[in-house]
């Protein structure tokens, strides 16, 4: 099965607005892939949609941060410990993290919209690709 780690930046877009973040997700809850994080990504991902500009959203759905992390989001990953890995990226330090939990988590692909991470294009095996290019050349294939 094709493992891959979905980036928070798409995670927030799905669990908010939709198009192709939240095809990603629901491409996960159809087991088409395994989604893998860390702990370190669920605190991330915590503290982005916790944040006062999501307070609204989060409203909208009728929930909370931690019904929508228990329902919506650890139901359908693997927690992984990551790899310990010298940085990679410099520029953004924060998506070291992405890196460590693919390699930890023998990850395929790593999901993202984040200009640091897709320009390195492919990190020891692991494709670094949009939402978009994800599913239509790895989910919907």
């Amino acid at each position: 099965m094709i493992r891959a780690v979905i980036d928070t930046n798409i995670i927030v877009s799905a669990l908010f607005w939709g198009g192709a973040p939240r095809a990603v997700l629901n491409a996960a809850r159809a087991k088409r892939f395994q989604m893998i994080t860390s702990k370190e990504l669920i605190d991330e991902l915590r503290d982005v949609i916790s944040r006062p500009k999501f307070a609204e959203r989060l409203a909208q759905v009728g929930d909370t941060v931690d019904s929508l992390l228990e329902t919506d989001y650890h139901a359908l990953v693997e927690v992984v410990d990551p790899a310990q890995t010298e940085p990679i990226i410099a520029d953004d330090p924060d998506d070291n993290a992405l890196i460590a939990c693919a390699l930890g988590g023998a990850a395929d692909y790593i999901i993202s919209g984040d200009h640091h991470l897709l320009d390195l294009g492919e990190y020891q095996g692991i494709k670094l690709w949009t939402a978009n290019r994800f599913l239509e050349e790895a989910v919907e294939r």
